[in-house]
């Protein structure tokens, strides 16, 4: 897309937002040759930071194909920010509705028409405990299968640091001044998958490749291996759920040890130790 065609809105939010952005935060900005000069296609971008989708933004604005995100509906409803989503042309997601699959078409419509679609896949801040990308969601997938669009690996690192997720103070970390980076990697080559059904495990094993990509090109940005396995927060959900019930019931059979009562003495009687 050309800077022609970047429109009123997006200069607007660039205005606002890339002063503090250049005054604030040193760059390190890699791989920008990989964004296509024309044409649809898809980044998938790792996801560790309230602030970060500043910075992948300033690094997208910059090559002159600005993106669309898919984001929360509830940001379009009103106010300067909702004008602005919608001014944007950003993508609203309807979660908790019937009309979920409404994004992905519009995604779609977006890339026929020579747009870039920004997905998250993720689908919320990463849980993994090094902030290494998590297992994703098979959205970005769909679309790829359904448009053949290039889809471009997204790393970026630094804005953690300054805004840490899930941290328990609120606060920015603004100084000394952090570097914000952002590497594109070359398109993933998903032609093995084309003409295939989009099945569960087609889209998984897509969803798969083109996280595998975004997690190389982060250990590149960090300069140290990436895990042999992506964090599944759901397994690991139920694993500390099981931890907490066997704590619990260590903690009980200790506090009935003390008291000097045995855990079978706590359990029902039937009719038949009534009797003895």
């Amino acid at each position: 897309m050309s800077r022609r065609r970047i429109g009123f809105w997006y200069r607007l939010a660039a205005v606002i937002c890339k002063p503090p952005l250049l005054v604030l935060f040193k760059r390190d900005w890699q791989g920008m040759e990989h964004i296509p000069a024309d044409g649809g296609f898809i980044t998938v971008v790792n996801h560790n930071s309230y602030l970060d989708p500043l910075s992948y933004a300033h690094y997208q604005y910059n090559t002159g194909r600005v993106p669309r995100f898919l984001a929360k509906s509830g940001l379009f409803k009103g106010g300067f920010v909702g004008a602005v989503m919608r001014g944007t042309g950003q993508i609203p997601v309807y979660r908790e509705s019937a009309d979920a699959a409404v994004a992905f078409r519009a995604a779609v419509a977006a890339i026929n028409k020579g747009e870039c679609v920004a997905f998250y896949p993720e689908g919320t801040l990463t849980r993994d405990p090094d902030l290494w990308p998590m297992q994703g969601k098979t959205g970005a997938a769909r679309v790829a299968l359904l448009t053949k669009a290039p889809v471009v690996p997204v790393a970026q690192w630094g804005a953690n640091e300054v805004m840490p997720p899930y941290a328990k103070e609120k606060k920015l970390r603004l100084f000394p001044r952090k570097t914000l980076r952002v590497k594109a990697g070359e398109p993933v080559d998903l032609s093995e998958f084309y003409g295939k059904e989009p099945t569960a495990d087609v889209l998984r094993a897509v969803t798969e490749k083109v996280m595998a990509a975004v997690t190389e090109l982060l250990a590149e940005l960090r300069g140290e291996p990436a895990p042999a396995e992506p964090y599944d927060h759901r397994k690991d959900a139920v694993r500390r759920s099981r931890a907490r019930r066997e704590q619990q019931k260590a903690e009980r059979a200790r506090q009935l040890d003390e008291r000097g009562v045995k855990l079978d003495d706590q359990a029902p009687k039937t009719q038949e130790d009534e009797g003895k």
